[in-house]
């Protein structure tokens, strides 16, 4: 019996680069990633393919970069002034987190830097690549309301909020 919308899924993979083979993820022999399907919490391409998969299955799924992280946009960059990242020992290559305009968590990659200005790119460190997912569906069941209403999984009293119920 294949998955639909609103369900809690909780699936084990490993992700890879499908041209290249290089290791980019995997949760195996960790917590499995758990999601409530139909909820976009995962990139449409695998949701969809997982959808088709019966628990214990096990699938190589390669997903398009136009449904994954899509494709890099050469206009997601940006030159700022150095000044915004004052106290940062800045690299190139690396990731750093700010705050959006609607107060959204925002990722970019620094790829290049002066004294005067640092030029960042907003496309996810993934866009334009083809993957290759390694999963195996554990498991399946209806989500509570709860979960539904908030895209949470586990988010009842006793949850946490990470999801995974523990209490912390």
């Amino acid at each position: 019996m294949s998955t639909s919308d609103n369900k809690v899924v909780s699936i084990e993979y490993e992700l890879k680069d499908a041209k290249t083979g290089e290791v980019l993820d995997s949760n195996v022999g960790k917590e499995p990633l758990e999601y409530v399907s139909g909820k976009g919490q995962i990139i449409p391409g695998l949701e969809s393919k997982v959808n088709e998969m019966n628990v214990g299955d096990k699938a190589d799924i390669e997903v398009p970069a136009s449904e994954a992280y899509g494709e890099v946009n050469p206009e997601a960059t940006q030159t700022l002034p150095a000044e915004q990242f004052a106290g940062i020992e800045l690299q190139e290559g690396m990731t750093l987190y700010g705050q959006g305009e609607n107060g959204e968590t925002v990722q970019v990659t620094v790829k290049s830097f002066d004294n005067e200005s640092v030029t960042v790119d907003f496309n996810h460190p993934l866009a334009g690549k083809d993957l290759l997912f390694n999963v195996t569906l554990l498991s399946s069941r209806d989500a509570t309301e709860d979960e539904i209403a908030t895209g949470v999984v586990g988010g009842g009293q006793d949850s946490c909020g990470c999801g995974t119920g523990c209490g912390c």
